[in-house]
C-alpha cells in the first residue's frame, strides 16, 4: 500500500498516511486533528547498482565493422 506525505497549513506538522490509491486524493486529517492539510508531492529514491549491458562486437558494438 503506498504511503502519502501531508502537511498541516494550521499547526505545520508533516505526517505520512497509507492508503490505497483510489483514496491519494481523499481528505486527510493530521495527527492534531486539523482537516486544513496539503498533500506533499514525493519523490522515490532507488537504490543499488543497475548497470546496463556492455555492447558486444567492439567499441560502437561491431555494426561498422571496427571491432
Amino acid at each position: 500500500m503506498p504511503t502519502y506525505a501531508y502537511r498541516c497549513r494550521v499547526c505545520e506538522e508533516s505526517f505520512e498516511l497509507q492508503r490505497p490509491m483510489s483514496e491519494s486524493s481523499a481528505p486527510a486529517s493530521c495527527p492534531e486533528g486539523h482537516d486544513d492539510t496539503v498533500k506533499l508531492l514525493t519523490t522515490v529514491a532507488l537504490t543499488g547498482s543497475a548497470q546496463a549491458p556492455a555492447p558486444a562486437g567492439g567499441c560502437c558494438g561491431g555494426a561498422c565493422g571496427c571491432g
